[in-house]
């Protein structure tokens, strides 16, 4: 199954969702490249770590993909590994 077809069924049961990504910043383009074993969604990010630049795009991105009105990070501002909250 397409990770993001996987994410967005995931979104559509609850509300709000808690995923943990690894963000990837510097890359060529925003993307999720893939679940690792432990459930955490890789997403590469094209943007720099620096002044919350990545951070950023990786809010814009998941909004827009999954139609989310909110996306909070809710652990991890400074650290690859986030938490994240996705709200409707």
């Amino acid at each position: 199954m397409d990770l993001l077809i996987q994410l967005q069924a995931a979104f559509a049961q609850k509300s709000p969702l808690y995923i943990k990504v690894k963000v990837i910043p510097k890359s060529a383009t925003t993307e999720i490249v893939e679940m690792m074993a432990d459930g955490t969604y890789k997403i590469r990010v094209a943007a720099p770590a620096e002044g919350g630049k990545a951070n950023a795009v990786l809010i814009r991105f998941l909004k827009k993909i999954l139609g989310a009105s909110e996306v909070v990070i809710v652990s991890g501002k400074t650290e690859r590994v986030k938490l994240l909250k996705i709200i409707v």
